[in-house]
C-alpha cells in the first residue's frame, strides 16, 4: 500500500513540475506573456482546491481506494491531452482536469494511510510518502527540461501520462483499511454520517487545525511561487542554461534528505510534546528564509545553488511533520475531509495566487527578479504562525485546558 500509494504522489508530483520545467518554450510557441504562463498552474489549482471538500466527504464515505484510481485516471489522460492540444485556451482546460484527477486522489491518500499505520510510526511513515514530493517535483523538471528540449514540449506530458495509467490500476486492487482502525478516540464520531457541513463545522472549530492550516497557507504560497518560477528566474536572470535540470537534481537530493530527516525528526521527539511535529515544521521554516534569500539575491552560481540545497532541505523537513500532525489532531472518519479543507485553504490562500501574482509583478515592475522577493516574505509568516502555534499549543496542554 506504502509503495504505490508513494509512487502515485511521485506522479501526481512529477505531473505538475512538467509545466514549469518547459513554460518558456511554450511561451515562445504560444507566444504568451508571464501572466498567462502563470495561470497554467493557477486553473490547475483552482480547480484542486474548489473540488477537494467534494472528493474528501466522499472519502469520508466510499471506497476510497476505487475514488484514488477513478482521479488518477481522469488526471492522467488529461495530462496526455495537454500534450496535443492546439491551442493555449484548450491546454487551460485540460490543466483543470488534472485539477479534478488530483483532488480525488491527494484528499484521500493520507487518509487510507493513517488507517493502515499506528500513530508511533506515522510520522516516518509519511515522510517516506512526502518523499515522493521532492523526487517527483525534480523529475518533472528532469523529464520537462530533457524530453522539452529534444522533442518538443507536447513529447514531456505524452510521455509522463503513461505510468499514472499503471499505477491507477494497482490503487483499486488496494484493499480500503477500517476507518479507525489504529484504534485511536473518535472525537467526531458521527460527524461524516450527518453530512458535509457537520464535518466542516466541527473543523473550524478545531483551534490547532485551523492555524496549523493557517501557516500551511503562507508556507504554500511561497513554494509555490517559487517552484513555478525558478527554473526561469535562474534561466531569465541568471543566463543559467539547463536551469529545469540543475534545479531538479538539487531539489531530488535536498529535498528527499529533508523529508526523510523531518519525520524522523517529529516521532523522535513527540514524547516530548504531540506538536513536535509543529515544532519541527515551524523551525526548520524558519530558518530557510535566510538562505531562501541568498538563493534569489546572489548572482555566483556555486552560492545561490548552494543556498537553493539549504533551502529546499529545510522546506522539505516540514511536508510529512505537518500533515501528520493534521491527520492526528482530527478524528479518524473526518480525516478526508480535513486534508481536503486544507488543500483548499492552503491553495486558496497559497500557490492558486503565487504563480499568477509573481507573474504579474515580473510584468509591472519588468523585473522578475523584484518579483519572487515576496517568497522568503511568506515563508517567514508561515514559520511564525507555526511556532506560536506550538508555543500555545503547549502552554495549553500544562494547564490542562482541553
Amino acid at each position: 500500500m506504502l509503495a504505490v500509494l508513494t509512487g502515485l504522489n511521485l506522479v501526481n508530483y512529477l505531473d505538475r513540475y512538467v509545466v514549469p520545467a518547459v513554460q518558456e518554450t511554450i511561451r515562445h510557441d504560444m507566444r504568451l506573456d508571464d501572466s498567462q504562463l502563470g495561470l497554467l498552474t493557477t486553473a490547475f489549482v483552482v480547480v484542486f482546491m474548489v473540488l477537494s471538500p467534494v472528493f474528501g466527504w466522499l472519502g469520508d464515505t466510499r471506497s476510497r481506494t476505487a475514488l484514488i484510481g477513478f482521479g488518477v485516471v481522469v488526471w492522467s489522460l488529461a495530462t496526455a491531452s495537454s500534450g496535443i492540444v492546439p491551442t493555449f485556451g484548450m491546454l487551460l482546460v485540460t490543466r483543470m482536469f488534472v485539477g479534478v484527477g488530483e483532488a480525488a486522489y491527494g484528499t484521500i491518500a493520507p487518509a487510507v494511510l493513517s488507517d493502515a499505520f499506528s500513530p508511533e510510526v506515522r510520522g516516518r511513515v509519511f515522510s517516506v510518502f512526502y518523499a515522493a514530493v521532492p523526487i517527483g517535483s525534480a523529475l518533472g523538471y528532469l523529464v520537462g527540461g530533457a524530453v522539452g528540449s529534444h522533442w518538443g514540449w507536447r513529447h514531456a506530458f505524452l510521455l509522463t501520462a503513461i505510468p499514472g495509467i499503471v499505477l491507477a490500476f494497482l490503487a483499486m486492487r488496494l484493499p480500503d483499511p477500517q476507518r479507525g482502525a489504529q484504534g485511536e478516540e473518535d472525537d467526531g464520531a458521527g460527524a461524516a454520517a450527518e453530512g458535509v457541513s457537520s464535518i466542516y463545522g466541527a473543523l473550524l472549530r478545531n483551534r490547532l487545525f485551523v492555524l496549523t492550516v493557517a501557516g500551511y497557507a503562507a508556507g504554500t504560497f511561497a513554494i509555490g511561487g517559487l517552484a513555478v518560477w525558478l527554473p526561469t528566474f535562474l534561466l531569465r536572470e541568471r543566463h543559467l542554461e539547463n536551469a529545469a535540470e540543475i534545479v531538479g537534481a538539487v531539489m531530488a537530493v535536498s529535498g528527499l534528505v529533508g523529508t526523510l530527516a523531518g519525520g524522523w525528526l517529529g516521532d523522535a521527539f513527540v514524547r516530548r510534546t504531540p506538536l513536535s511535529y509543529l515544532w519541527v515544521s515551524g523551525i526548520t521554516s524558519l530558518l530557510a528564509v535566510p538562505s531562501t534569500i541568498i538563493a534569489l539575491r546572489a548572482t555566483d552560481s556555486r552560492v545561490y545553488l548552494a543556498a537553493i540545497f539549504i533551502s529546499a532541505l529545510l522546506v522539505f523537513a516540514s511536508t510529512g511533520p505537518i500533515n501528520t500532525l493534521i491527520v492526528n489532531v482530527v478524528s479518524p472518519d473526518m480525516r478526508a475531509s480535513a486534508l481536503a479543507a486544507t488543500t483548499l485553504a492552503i491553495h486558496l490562500f497559497g500557490d492558486a495566487l503565487s504563480p499568477v501574482l509573481i507573474g504579474g509583478l515580473s510584468d509591472f515592475t519588468r523585473s522578475l527578479a523584484l518579483a519572487v522577493l515576496i517568497v522568503p516574505v511568506a515563508l517567514a509568516a508561515g514559520a511564525f504562525i507555526w511556532i506560536v502555534t506550538a508555543w500555545w499549543g503547549d502552554r495549553t496542554a500544562k494547564r490542562g485546558v482541553a
